[in-house]
């Protein structure tokens, strides 16, 4: 054990393999990135043999799970999501703990799980849908039929900022596709995720759907295991190549979602009222600025500029960082002490560049004191080559930056090494249209911006050092299949192209 002293409410959480619970000798403490020195719970660490055993059930469950329909595995998901609310506020209140987000975020982060679990099996219909190829009499002598086929065990990795909900937007897909699956939560926040996957697995086939715990020193076999057919990874650009260069040994697929460095594009005839200021507000700075699609640059016609910097400042000045439990906290803590420090550096660079850089709100004191909090900033009209332009700031931080025209908005905005999202505010559709065609993307948004609008039935996924692949709808699906063709002679044809 680790030794150290779990709060009065801490949480414990073990691994779950081919329908077991396993707790391990070693832990992992799980620290609260609000209060110095607290503990908000341990979770099992997982050995190097027990990674191999959740391979191995998974690897045993799969034969009799890929062998029934999609419709058969839909209704039993169904029935295993059942009652996934009835421990909801519980689950928040310790992903709040862990992750140092305000209480209602963890609430939708695990009320999200659940709707993309359903939305999944509202495609149970099309999962096993064929086509087939004719004859083409004089050419191809043979009909094909093409189907898909499940690939076999998977690993999904999810991040510490959104971990049940970004989990969603894999699992149930890779499950009603006919595969088994093992999940890895982030090892700083592990808890709460770890509960929602274990009550789901409980209702499934043991070895169906594993969660296991650990350092990622032990991991190593949910990727490069010859048995695992897929990896599908959200974090860092720096995590996926890893990832890619561990499941290159193996030639294990992967899909990687990736971060960005997201631009919202003001044009000269957008509506900046409350509701718009509202959502970009949210877009940018909701779970303390650390989701992958929040907006990461702002862009605006210089004639608004003035506009969005004050709509911003205002809602910024009714900030209340504190604790994420906290009745009136608007804003937590980031996750980690290493990313505090990293965005404290960048907007003191931004500082010493002589960049316009406004700071609000307060810190918090007392046992709060020496948490990973910070104050919340706009940057106004930087230079373009300062880091916090250039890199994603996974934090409270926004650059606005004005712009003249619509070719150099566009200019702009593609010029950076990722492409997850986008959005273009303005009044006029044609416009919204004609820009946000352009932008160098996976998705886009209009007049709007981030997570709480994101369509949970379309195809998710990055370009560029964004990542690939595609999550969410029946791509998200076909990600964890292949195709099957099928090819029968056609004599009738076969002896025409004789004569």
């Amino acid at each position: 054990m680790t030794g150290d002293v779990l709060t009065s409410a801490g949480t414990r959480t073990g691994l779950y393999i081919g329908g077991e619970e396993r707790f391990t000798e070693n832990t992992l403490s799980i620290a609260d990135p609000a209060k110095p020195g607290a503990i908000v719970g341990e979770a099992a660490a997982a050995s190097v043999d027990d990674v191999a055993d959740a391979v191995a059930a998974a690897k045993a469950a799969y034969p009799a799970w890929s062998a029934l329909g999609a419709k058969e595995r839909a209704r039993i998901m169904g029935e295993a999501i059942k009652g996934i609310a009835d421990d909801r506020d519980e689950d928040a209140a310790i992903l709040s703990q862990e992750n140092g987000k305000v209480r209602f975020e963890s609430w939708v982060d695990a009320l999200v799980f659940e709707i993309r679990w359903n939305l999944a099996l509202m495609l149970a219909d099309e999962i096993d849908t064929t086509k087939t190829l004719p004859v083409i009499p004089g050419a191809i002598p043979v009909s094909t039929e093409v189907a898909y086929q499940s690939i076999g065990v998977v690993t999904v990795i999810v991040p510490f900022n959104w971990p049940i909900a970004i989990l969603g937007a894999a699992l149930p897909h890779a499950l009603l596709a006919g595969n088994t699956a093992i999940v890895k939560p982030p090892p700083s926040a592990p808890l709460a995720t770890t509960r929602v996957v274990q009550r789901i697995a409980e209702k499934l086939p043991p070895g169906v759907l594993n969660v296991v715990t650990g350092k990622d020193e032990n991991m190593a076999g949910l990727i490069q295991n010859t048995d695992i057919a897929k990896v599908c990874f959200t974090g860092s650009v720096g995590g996926g190549k890893r990832i890619m260069e561990m499941a290159s040994k193996s030639l294990t697929r992967v899909t990687l979602e990736l971060g960005g460095n997201d631009a919202a594009v003001f044009l000269a005839d957008a509506e900046i009222d409350d509701t718009h200021l509202d959502r970009l507000y949210a877009a940018i700075y909701d779970t303390t600025g650390q989701i992958c699609m929040n907006a990461k640059r702002v862009f605006v016609h210089r004639s608004r500029l003035d506009e969005v910097v004050a709509g911003l400042s205002a809602r910024l000045e009714k900030a209340v960082i504190g604790y994420g439990l906290d009745e009136g906290t608007t804003m937590g803590p980031l996750h980690q002490a290493a990313q505090k420090a990293f965005v404290e550096e960048i907007i003191q660079e931004a500082k010493d560049a002589g960049a316009d850089v406004r700071e609000f709100g307060e810190l918090p004191g007392g046992d709060l004191a020496g948490g990973n909090f910070l104050r919340p900033a706009i940057v106004v009209d930087p230079a373009l080559d300062l880091r916090v332009v250039t890199q994603e700031q996974f934090g409270p931080v926004i650059p606005v930056i004005p712009f003249d025209d619509e070719d150099e908005a566009v200019r702009l905005a593609n010029d950076t090494w990722g492409g997850l999202c986008g959005s273009v505010w303005t009044a006029d559709p044609a416009a919204a249209q004609r820009v946000g065609s352009q932008l160098e993307c996976g998705y886009v948004w209009v007049n709007d911006h981030g997570a709480t609008r994101l369509d949970l039935r379309a195809p998710f996924g990055g370009v560029k050092q964004s990542g690939f692949g595609r999550e969410q709808g029946i791509e998200g699906i076909r990600a964890f299949q292949d195709t099957r063709s099928i090819a029968t002679i056609d004599p009738e044809a076969l002896a025409n192209m004789a004569h």
